[in-house]
């Protein structure tokens, strides 16, 4: 498996990107001073937004798989496509929510709080896993490497699915129980 010089730019400009998303993220949500004003935009409906582009994203990624399975080549990129930007939409609207809003903390107790952090640390340590992955996917996809393109597809996709059903579930656990 040899990567050519132009996939070793790319990908490390992938990676250097994927980093900065992420070092802003944490940034935003535990080092940042608040200025006071969290209240004064409601985006109280974000989180559902958010829970709302998950799904989406894991039924287009559902969906472009079984495309893909049974040959329809457009159907899939479509999907994987309507993944991607239902992705995207996460992220800003995500980033957005945590600039005005801050963190929300879990208050449920006993087993459930276990639970909880369970599947939110699995979803953030993957979801900064994805992130590069998805982008990596998406330029051999785009580059017409559809050697390197399956063989990355198959780790990205489980774990793309993963943190978009678990990133629904967070949501379910946090203001739902």
């Amino acid at each position: 498996m040899t990567i050519s010089l132009s996939n070793r730019t790319a990908i490390s400009s992938i990676i250097v990107v994927s980093a900065g998303i992420l070092f802003f993220l944490f940034w935003l949500i535990y080092f940042r001073e608040s200025s006071g004003d969290e209240n004064s935009i409601d985006l109280t409906y974000l989180p559902a937004v958010n829970a709302l582009l998950n799904s989406l994203s894991a039924m287009c990624l559902i969906l472009g798989f079984l495309a893909i399975r049974k040959g329809k080549r457009k159907r899939h990129i479509k999907m994987m496509l309507g993944a991607l930007t239902f992705s995207c939409l996460f992220l800003i609207s995500y980033l957005t929510y945590h600039a005005f809003h801050g963190d929300t903390s879990f208050q449920g107790e006993g087993w459930i709080r276990t639970l909880y952090f369970f599947v939110l640390i699995s979803h953030v340590l993957l979801s900064a896993i994805v992130l590069p992955l998805v982008l990596t996917t998406v330029y051999f996809a785009a580059t017409g490497n559809f050697n390197m393109h399956p063989k990355i597809a198959r780790i990205t996709l489980p774990l793309w699915l993963y943190v978009s059903v678990t990133g629904v579930l967070v949501y379910l656990m946090l203001y739902h129980l």
